[in-house]
């Protein structure tokens, strides 16, 4: 992965978005929703994840993230872990009429890669820009603020 989206600097805020693969919109149903935000919760409580804003979008996540504990490289990898596996178990719990495509998109995505054995959720890596100016913290915390104006999800932002 190059070193452009690696968390170089531990101390540092961040600018980080996490896509499904496929660019899915997974995130139209309320118990994935709940799986996100438990998890970032966890994170939060547990694993010292400072999160300065963010949003779910239907098909990523973008946060504006530091951390006070563990690395943050280490807090996003167990977060996408644990909740691609939450995401497939609750795949068999709720009734979803698309379970079989998405089944299928996750084991196709999973074809791709050596170290995942039969569903990936997320793409790979994060994209991420660190965010080394109050300017640059106050636009990406502006984004987050207004990208779901901007995608009609919300008619305005707080």
């Amino acid at each position: 992965m190059s070193e452009k989206y690696k968390f170089q600097d531990p101390a540092g805020i961040y600018f980080v978005t996490s896509t499904v693969v496929h660019w899915i919109d997974l995130f139209t149903r309320n118990e994935f929703k709940h799986i996100i935000v438990d998890s970032l919760k966890y994170c939060q409580k547990e694993k010292g994840l400072l999160i300065h804003a963010w949003v779910l979008m239907p098909s990523h996540l973008h946060m504006v993230i530091s951390t006070k504990g563990k690395s943050l490289e280490s807090i996003m990898r167990d977060f996408k872990k644990h909740t691609a596996k939450a995401i497939i178990k609750a795949l068999d719990r709720i009734n979803e009429s698309r379970k079989e495509w998405l089944l299928r998109a996750f084991e196709k995505a999973a074809e791709k890669v050596q170290r995942v054995s039969s569903y990936k959720v997320w793409q790979d890596g994060n994209h991420l820009i660190y965010l080394d100016t109050n300017e640059l913290q106050e636009q990406k915390v502006d984004y987050i603020h207004h990208n779901p104006v901007e995608e009609e999800i919300v008619d305005e932002s707080v």
